[in-house]
């Protein structure tokens, strides 16, 4: 996914969309994450002229919502209801680094720092337009002038509340606090760190050098990362870089660009890539070797999505084919002959794409790591039945919680005698800060077995 565009570029244009509006789509968004939709969903349904702005004041809103919504309620003692709050969260989230004028460098990458008093007029704009809030128009004025004459002591008021230091919620602190006890604050700390656009070449269309100067030509810097990919030093909506429509590279994190490789597919094997939407790693494992390859997804919309990318990339053929069902129902989809190789990038609480994806730390409930556990330990035993004797399962999650990854794979081994467990780099944590961009990467966890003769 491309990170959100800077607001600094909308602020270049011309025509860009009026704050209040921005402010007002924004706070829609998040009212809808905190409802339980995801935040590429509801993005996806604002106007296009709106987007790009509204994506990247929603993502740094998503990065501030834990000590935004502890600030907002030292403020408001009686909410005046849910859109109240999310405007008045999303307007906090802008103060915190806002500046005494306009024109400072931003404070992250991706955004911009907007003068105090402008983000305070906007903000009061935005809801005398909507009928619902118009009334409110008064309170909210109040609420983010009192932040700013009493900022000290309402922060320090907040400070040792878990969700509102870390921005996360207290369960998921928590929970990595206990897992990782030397490395908890730091992996919380990167992911509120705007994640770079990385992109894998396609080495069947173009050379890794090839894509690197056509980036350059186009005013874009990259630096190698991996085997086959390139780390921006800026992002930019990918239509607009060379070479994507003519299939030459595809967006995949540095963490994600590994599976493949450990998979090791050799041209001639029969190859399962299960849970394979969107296709990142479909085409990866195409375009490293000539192979037999069925690509499952049990979302026929999200397989779709597979078929495009595949199309772009030129890795079409009758060599491979699609199908949509439950990877854990063999019955609906296997027809008995074993694979060579399964790539099994399982469902998971995806805990490891915060930094891509803001709005999963809000969207997850602690419940939804053993179910997604147990899940996972379905697949997994039915997709170990598919293995041919000799061949190979890559266990796959973006996820940073032990459940979904180390003692899950553990656990597996316990349960199946002939898998033999082989090298692989097991739990990935996420590193953003202070690293260059080419040394960052998500959380996943990778674990390979062999199936003995």
């Amino acid at each position: 996914m491309v990170s959100p565009a800077s607001l600094d570029v909308l602020e270049s244009q011309p025509a860009r969309p009026p704050l209040s509006a921005v402010l007002l789509a924004a706070a829609g968004a998040v009212r809808a994450v905190m409802e339980g939709r995801s935040l590429t969903e509801t993005l996806a349904a604002v106007p296009s002229p709106l987007r790009p702005a509204t994506q990247a004041v929603s993502f740094h809103a998503m990065r501030q919502l834990g000590w935004a919504s502890a600030i907002s309620s030292g403020l408001v003692q009686r909410s005046p209801g849910t859109q109240f709050d999310a405007l008045l969260n999303v307007s906090l989230s802008l103060l915190k680094a806002a500046s005494s004028s306009a024109g400072e460098v931003p404070a992250l990458p991706g955004m911009p720092v907007y003068a105090a008093h402008t983000v305070v007029n906007q903000a009061v704009t935005a809801a005398a337009g909507q009928r619902s809030l118009a009334a409110y128009k008064g309170l909210l004025n109040a609420c983010l002038r009192r932040f700013l004459r009493e900022r000290d002591a309402i922060e320090a008021a907040v400070d040792d509340l878990p969700e509102a230091r870390w921005n996360h919620p207290r369960w998921w602190v928590e929970r990595l606090r206990k897992s990782y006890p030397d490395q908890w604050q730091a992996i919380l700390a990167a992911a509120n760190v705007p994640a770079p656009l990385t992109v894998r070449v396609n080495t069947r269309r173009a050379s890794r050098d090839q894509v690197r100067d056509a980036f350059l030509a186009a005013g874009v810097t990259a630096e190698p990362v991996g085997q086959a990919g390139l780390v921006l030093a800026e992002a930019r909506p990918v239509t607009q870089l060379p070479g994507f429509a003519e299939g030459w590279w595809s967006v995949q994190d540095a963490a994600a660009q590994q599976a493949a490789d450990l998979l090791a597919v050799c041209a001639g094997e029969r190859v399962l890539d299960a849970c394979a939407a969107p296709g990142g790693k479909t085409a990866h494992l195409l375009e490293n070797a000539d192979i037999e390859l069925l690509a499952l997804d049990s979302d026929a919309a999200r397989l779709a999505r597979v078929e495009q990318n595949l199309d772009r990339l030129g890795l079409r053929s009758d060599r491979v084919a699609l199908a949509a069902a439950d990877a854990a129902d063999l019955d609906a989809w296997w027809d008995g002959r074993q694979f060579d190789a399964v790539l099994a990038d399982v469902p998971c609480t995806a805990s490891g794409i915060v930094r891509r994806h803001p709005d999963i730390r809000w969207l997850r409930r602690a419940p939804d790591v053993a179910r997604t556990a147990a899940l996972q330990a379905r697949i997994v035993d039915a997709l170990w039945r598919t293995v041919a004797p000799g061949g190979r399962l890559l266990y796959v999650t973006c996820s940073i919680f032990p459940e979904e990854g180390e003692r899950q794979a553990q656990a597996f081994a316990q349960r199946h005698a002939d898998a033999q467990r082989r090298d692989a780099p097991g739990q990935l944590l996420p590193v953003a800060v202070g690293a260059t961009p080419q040394a960052q990467h998500d959380g996943f966890f990778y674990a390979l077995f062999a199936k003995q003769s």
